[in-house]
């Protein structure tokens, strides 16, 4: 199965190592960033989510006009809109872009950050909650009739949508987590499911859950994985751990510059959400894991999103990465430090060796069932 991979879109060059040089909202920026991922051989790239952000529908809307085959990937908080009006949205935005949307629900890890917005659900309430409002979604955009809900959460009668996704295109659902509720709901309604890059082992326990938890809802096909890093590569290993190193000391510097954090949005200490947590206690075993993952990038910023490192020469990453290929990862996220040089970097130098090898492991699966419908 061909693998994918998954960009940044940002309207600034900052980033845990560096202030930005850009303007706060720079969409020549955007442009740039975007076309860069478009250019070297990117699937798609993420619209990210936060309270005080710029609203990324609009940012997806802007790109799509500029841009004509890189997909996009919508974040979307279901407490800052209702489901009927995120539907909407959500099929113009397709249209808009020619059936290239994939939307991404994000449920809230931190407390404080989703009260920032009006959010005082608590965190099972708010699993219940994306629960019910990508069933909505989904069926507004299946339904040519309209239809009635009355919910926990959501009450409404005779909603249909005019304007529906891209025929013969339904955006994918991309969902995150790793906590019980985030499993159960993830699994059950979700396309792709985004786990934060994790040694070998750990990730292998995830996906197994995920597979668990899909067939415990009656889903004969379980959503395929999305795992996520931050490579840093050179042109030899030892030049790949020296800039690693430098990485790190410029995380420290600017955490300290700032006072002791790097987002209003995640503390450095004692994180809420468990895919946090998790980084930081796998960080706490060591440093460094199976061939090349690097633990300490993770540990400086509090196990803020993604955050483990794959640190080495492009092959080396590569083949770390066809590692996770092999447990059963099909969508790879990677965002460098330096944002834009860091997308050209990997887009030239990593994703052709493993697009490669991918098509060899399918040609090699596909002989093998020709010779055996053969025999």
């Amino acid at each position: 199965m061909p693998v994918e991979f998954l960009g940044i879109a940002t309207t600034n060059d900052a980033s845990e190592t560096t202030a930005r040089t850009t303007a706060a909202f720079d969409p020549g920026y955007l442009e740039r960033i975007v076309r860069a991922h478009e250019d070297n051989g990117w699937t798609r790239v993420l619209f990210a989510y936060g309270s005080s952000g710029p609203e990324p529908s609009a940012l997806a809307a802007y790109t799509a006009a500029r841009l004509q085959s890189i997909e996009l990937l919508l974040a979307h908080r279901p407490n800052v809109s209702y489901p009927t009006y995120a539907a909407k949205t959500f099929a113009t935005l397709d249209q808009l872009s020619g059936g290239r949307l994939s939307v991404h629900f994000i449920t809230g890890g931190n407390d404080y950050e989703q009260g920032r917005e009006g959010d005082t659900l608590t965190k099972d309430e708010r699993y219940a909650r994306t629960h019910e409002y990508i069933r909505i979604v989904k069926q507004a955009w299946a339904s040519a009739e309209p239809f009635d809900h009355h919910g926990d959460f959501y009450d409404f009668d005779d909603f249909v949508l005019d304007t529906r996704p891209v025929a013969g295109h339904t955006p994918t659902v991309s969902f995150g987590g790793s906590s019980d509720a985030a499993f159960k709901v993830g699994a059950a309604e979700a396309d792709i499911y985004a786990v934060w890059g994790e040694p070998l082992d750990r990730t292998r326990e995830q996906i197994e859950r995920v597979h668990t938890e899909a067939a415990a809802a009656g889903r004969a096909t379980p959503p395929r994985i999305h795992a996520a890093f931050r490579p840093i590569v050179a042109p030899t290993e030892e030049l790949a751990w020296e800039k690693a190193h430098r990485i790190l000391g410029r995380i420290e510097e600017r955490k300290a510059a700032l006072g002791g954090t790097l987002s209003r949005r995640h503390p450095i200490d004692k994180p809420e959400n468990a895919g946090s947590q998790r980084l930081l206690e796998i960080a706490a075993q060591g440093e460094r894991f199976d061939s090349v993952l690097w633990t300490a990038t993770a540990k400086a910023t509090g196990g803020a999103g993604n955050s483990n490192a794959l640190v080495g020469t492009p092959e080396q990453v590569a083949e770390a990465l066809l590692a996770y290929y092999d447990l059963g990862v099909r969508v790879i996220s990677a965002r460098g430090y330096d944002l834009l040089d860091d997308a050209v970097d990997f887009g030239r130098y990593v994703i052709p060796i493993v697009r490669e090898e991918v098509a060899k492991r399918d040609a090699a699966l596909a002989e093998a069932a020709a010779a055996e419908v053969a025999a």
